[in-house]
């Protein structure tokens, strides 16, 4: 699952975005309302994370900017301020839930893990090929039902090359997903992702083909 991070507080949205990779999703960093204003308008993330105190457009200005255009993903509100006008006022602006700072990122993680449980009701629950299933709630991969370890960065590979239904992913694509904007991470750390995850399918009669200058595509094995 893709999560945009939208907080002025540099130091935070960094340690939120490390914990929600280590968990297997890809985040997007914004730290000014604008930029974030922009980004949110043509973007493929599934849940966003909203501070409302933000350098230009604060955050209930681009939650209700998102619902007027029809934009109905779940957004998670952050604020410092615990008072109950506030809370109505993000609610009622077309917030899905609401976290007081300071928070633990266990509490975060398991607000999420429920925005993702609604977002499932109406999307996709799983993605597969062959007898390869991959479950998006709980980020798990079998393979004809048995469990396939694999490391975060690998399980972000899959399945953006799921997700393109044999389509060609570019590396710069795959990177974004697997990293998010503007990591400063070079693609021959795909290439290793890419690499080692190949091999790793090689049970499933799957291959990641390159197509030379394009990117990498999931295709069942002839």
């Amino acid at each position: 699952m893709r999560i945009a991070i939208v907080d002025d507080n540099e130091a935070l949205a960094k340690g939120i975005a490390w914990r929600l990779q280590d968990r297997g999703h890809a985040t997007d960093l914004l730290h000014d309302g604008n930029a974030a204003a922009d980004f949110l308008r043509d973007d493929a993330n599934d849940i966003v994370i909203l501070d409302i105190n933000l350098p230009g457009i604060n955050g209930l200005e681009i939650l209700r900017e998102m619902r007027n255009r029809g934009d109905h993903r779940p957004v998670l509100l952050l604020t410092a301020r615990d008072t109950t006008a506030e809370r109505v006022q993000g609610l009622d602006a077309g917030a899905d839930d609401y976290l007081v700072k300071p928070f633990e990122m266990e509490e975060l993680e398991a607000r999420v893990r429920a925005l993702s449980r609604r977002l499932g009701q109406t999307a996709q629950t799983e993605l597969s090929i062959g007898t390869l299933r991959f479950i998006l709630e709980t980020r798990q991969v079998e393979i004809d039902g048995t469990p396939l370890p694999l490391p975060r960065r690998e399980v972000s590979v899959l399945e953006a090359l799921l997700r393109a239904r044999g389509g060609v992913v570019s590396k710069s694509d795959l990177l974004e997903h697997v990293y998010g904007t503007g990591a400063d991470v070079g693609e021959s750390s795909v290439e290793a992702h890419v690499s080692r995850l190949r091999k790793k399918l090689v049970p499933a009669a799957l291959d990641i083909r390159v197509s030379r200058g394009l990117g990498y595509s999931l295709q069942e094995r002839a």
